[in-house]
């Protein structure tokens, strides 16, 4: 059988993990060096004011709730600060081409740790296994599960079969492709070629869990502390809800040479970000961002100038308006509840908004009012061009890299894309009148009322909706549009407002799972069950029900969806830019008919940090991005000449 050998060695990880570290005294400006703090004087300090929903990585899809796992469950593939992919909890792994089986071999004497510290067991293939297991159960209610369908050999039907208790698909997990081969021998077998798939090891649901655990905890498992097993870089020693989060290094890791912080402390605040600003300058916290309205004069002040630095930029989240195709409320398995009552209160008409949000020439007139430099300026202000972080596609340029160079973003599919400023104040115009004739004859009132929502713990996102509000309305009339900003709770918002349809439009953003253009269709692509019912997909643009509804979108999101699996089908090894091509081919066919508004990468915040960020890992996917190994705390706040120098 044909095997491609992928052996590497610890001592990789090794040379790896010391170039990371970027010495132990940094030049920072001021008198005197930036002097890494070592051993227990090592503890890191940052309040946060929106609490996680729960820790267990198996079920949840948010990304603050995985930034917990991230930490303390260590994934079989690991990467480096400059986005190399090195080994993690698997020393080396192969693939066989005919049986399509990723086989690995994991590290021994790795060891699962309670929220006190002991070890309670071995780390074993077999809990990978497990993990998987309870992925596939419906009873959990996973988020990430639909990442296996269609990925692992028969992970699609069994996980059918539980959800429909259909007797005549009796399949057993045991035909799922997971196996322990023996206590460090982990198999994958796949249901087809999935080009990208070592890639998508750095996501969650490729996570192991101590399997007892599992079976005592069921839904319970990781809702506290002590529900949960860590073999990671850290231990969670208190999960205090509004509280408190105290993460501790684990002795036990692997890579423990290479984990710097010996305590991470996080304070629950629910003004976070009014009050870190000048709980950093009395030296009580190790980290605050910085609202645009107070950077000018910290950057103008001699006493604080040298404490401001930035976020490293991210190519591995991007964000996007979503226009909400759902206006009613969803129940089990996220579909519609069938009495079709709204998720959107009645005071904004959504009746109204589904016969707008249908319309193209409405959603391309909003689309050509929204100047995005001046939304982005609100986080950049006058220290960094917001050109730089504004982005004509969904996928991040440089987020799909081949020698060196963007290999997806720069294809002909996106030219005419790339070349284009979105915002043109005449074609929005042009684009209202023929709307309001369209609307008119389909029975609708104006303004069209567009109800916009932001997470108030969010730095400056209330003052970019202002923004927003503003020039869309000055652009197309308030008596056309009337954009109406509102805050949803600062707690368990995604759930609350975008994962319950309760928007009209409004900033979202998505981090890739995986290297593969296959992953930015996830927040807009969803399934054909069969039966009438589409995959409720990433539940955010819910763009399905136009089809669900026929409504005058319809076809438009048919021929979307058409593109996208005509995509995914193309598996072959020597087909990668014939696969690139179809995808982008897709994501050109979302933005041209402005189902969905490009924005931009991460905003690069103003932040105050006694750590540097360009020592952290740096992945295109997964939640290495979200580790705290291989950082160190350093003496003082990095300055921007620091940050600066980090990025030449």
């Amino acid at each position: 059988m044909k095997k491609r050998l992928m052996a590497l060695l610890m001592s990789v990880v090794m040379i790896v993990g010391l170039a990371a570290c970027g010495g132990d005294t940094k030049g920072n400006g001021k008198q005197g060096e930036n002097v890494a703090v070592e051993g227990e004087n090592a503890v890191y300090r940052i309040l946060y004011s929106s609490e996680i929903g729960t820790m267990n990585y198996l079920i949840s899809g948010n990304s603050a709730d995985q930034a917990v796992a991230a930490n303390t469950v260590d994934t079989l593939i690991d990467y480096d600060s400059n986005g190399t992919m090195v080994p993690g909890l698997a020393e080396s792994w192969s693939y066989d081409e005919v049986t399509k089986t990723w086989t690995f071999n994991l590290r021994a004497d790795q060891k699962w740790l309670d929220h006190t510290g002991a070890v309670v067991a071995d780390v074993t293939a077999q809990d990978f296994v497990d993990a998987m297991k309870y992925v596939l159960d419906p009873a959990n209610l996973s988020d990430t599960e639909w990442l296996l369908e269609g990925v692992i050999l028969n992970a699609t039907d069994y996980y059918a079969a539980l959800s429909d208790d259909d007797a005549s698909n009796d399949i057993k997990f045991e035909e799922v492709g997971v196996k322990a081969v023996d206590a460090l021998t982990l198999q994958y077998t796949l249901e087809k070629d999935v080009p990208y798939f070592l890639s998508m090891l750095g996501y969650v649901c490729f996570m192991p869990a101590y399997g007892p655990l599992l079976e005592e905890t069921g839904i319970e498992y990781a809702t506290a502390e002590d529900k949960m097993y860590y073999c990671g870089a850290y231990y969670m020693a208190n999960w205090e809800p509004q509280v408190e989060h105290r993460y501790v290094k684990n002795p036990n890791n692997w890579d423990a040479d290479n984990v710097f912080i010996n305590e991470i402390v996080k304070t629950y605040n629910a003004e976070a970000s009014t009050v870190g600003p000048e709980m950093a300058k009395r030296g009580e916290i190790d980290y605050t961002t910085l609202g645009a309205d107070i950077v000018d004069s910290w950057m103008n002040d001699p006493a604080t100038k040298d404490m401001v630095s930035m976020e490293r930029e991210d190519a591995s989240y991007s964000y996007f308006y979503c226009f909400n195709f759902n206006v009613y409320k969803l129940g089990d398995n996220w579909q519609r509840t069938g009495t079709k009552e709204y998720s959107i209160d009645e005071k904004y008409e959504p009746w109204n908004w589904e016969i707008a949000v249908n319309n193209e020439n409405f959603r391309q007139s909003i689309m050509s009012a929204v100047n995005r430099a001046n939304t982005v300026y609100v986080n950049t202000g006058d220290y960094a061009n917001p050109a730089d972080l504004i982005m004509n596609t969904i996928t991040p340029t440089n987020n799909i890299v081949r020698d060196g160079k963007d290999a997806y973003t720069t294809l002909d599919a996106f030219k005419d894309i790339q070349a284009a400023d979105f915002y043109n104040a005449d074609e929005a115009v042009a684009y209202r009148d023929a709307a309001i004739k369209e609307l008119t004859a389909a029975g609708a009132t104006f303004p069209v009322k567009m109800l916009v929502r932001y997470n108030p713990s969010t730095t400056n996102w209330e003052q970019e909706c202002i923004v927003l509000e503003q020039q869309v309305e000055s652009v197309l009339g308030k008596d056309y549009v009337d954009v109406i900003i509102e805050a949803g709770p600062s707690e368990n918002y995604l759930s609350t407002v975008r994962r319950s349809s309760d928007y009209m439009f409004m900033k979202c953003n998505w981090g890739g799972d995986y290297a593969d253009p296959e992953t930015w269709v996830e927040p807009f692509y969803q399934r054909d069950n069969g039966d009438g019912t589409f995959h409720r997909g990433g539940r955010y643009a819910y763009l399905a029900y136009a089809i669900i509804d026929d409504t005058a979108s319809a076809d438009t999101v048919k021929e979307y969806f058409t593109l996208v699996e005509e995509a995914k089908a193309i598996t072959g090894a020597d087909q990668e830019a014939e696969r690139f091509e179809a995808f982008a081919k897709a994501e050109a066919y979302l933005i041209e008919h402005a189902l969905a508004v490009p924005y931009g990468i991460s905003t690069k915040s103003y932040i105050v940090n006694k750590l540097d960020v360009f020592e952290s890992q740096y992945s295109p996917s997964g939640v290495a991005n979200s580790r705290y190994k291989g950082m160190k705390l350093y003496s003082d706040f990095i300055s921007m000449d620091e940050y600066n120098a980090n990025t030449k």
